[in-house]
């Protein structure tokens, strides 16, 4: 009934069909695709906005000396127009002898800003008294060379601080080392070394 090459031709169309479906062939790279490596596309290259500076050494001042005695206390100092006590911050008091010359003088620094809030020699001319009878405070009178709490100037000013302790097992150490500081019997006290998280602090003080 039907034409033979009309059958040879719908059966050939279909073995071309099937022939595709079980063999598939691997896409050609088109225009779009462009035949470009998709890895080096990733192989972006950021650049900073700004350029930082070079590591800036920041000098302490405390350089060329040696800590001999190191320990926390509460400080005060006593302002002569008003008559009373005002705490001038929390932190380690430290006994500095020079490496050289070995003179000591006596540092401390608020714990939270590094603020120096006490700065002067350790002279046998200091009066080191108990506070108001307590057995974990000690005052004295000196002229002294810290930053001013009202102006923000380092200069010379006479002050009486007082420094209270945690406990008068503390205040003793502090009140023994003192002494034989004032005596010049400095020379068998132990170097206490600073640790990383000291100078740390001590450098950030003197960038502010």
């Amino acid at each position: 009934i039907f034409p033979r090459h009309a059958f040879a031709l719908t059966f050939k169309e279909r073995s071309e069909r099937g022939k595709m479906a079980d063999d598939p062939k691997e896409p050609e790279e088109t225009e779009e695709a462009g035949g470009e490596d998709v890895e080096a596309e990733a192989n972006v290259e950021f650049k900073p906005l700004i350029d930082l500076p070079d590591l800036i050494e920041c000098k302490t001042g405390e350089e060329d000396e040696d800590v001999i005695f190191k320990m926390r206390t509460k400080m005060f100092r006593f302002v002569e127009a008003s008559k009373e006590w005002k705490e001038r911050g929390t932190g380690d008091v430290r006994f500095l002898r020079h490496k050289e010359n070995k003179k000591i003088r006596v540092l401390m620094r608020a714990e939270k800003t590094m603020r120096v809030r006490a700065n002067h020699p350790l002279s046998e001319k200091l009066d080191l008294k108990a506070h108001a009878g307590s057995d974990r405070a000690f005052t004295y009178f000196t002229p002294d060379w810290s930053e001013d709490p009202e102006t923000g100037k380092t200069e010379q000013q006479n002050e009486l601080f007082a420094f209270r302790f945690a406990n008068p097992e503390n205040a003793g150490k502090f009140k023994d080392a003192f002494a034989k500081c004032q005596k010049g019997e400095s020379d068998d006290m132990p170097v206490i070394k600073q640790d990383a998280e000291d100078a740390a602090k001590a450098s950030t003080e003197k960038k502010d």
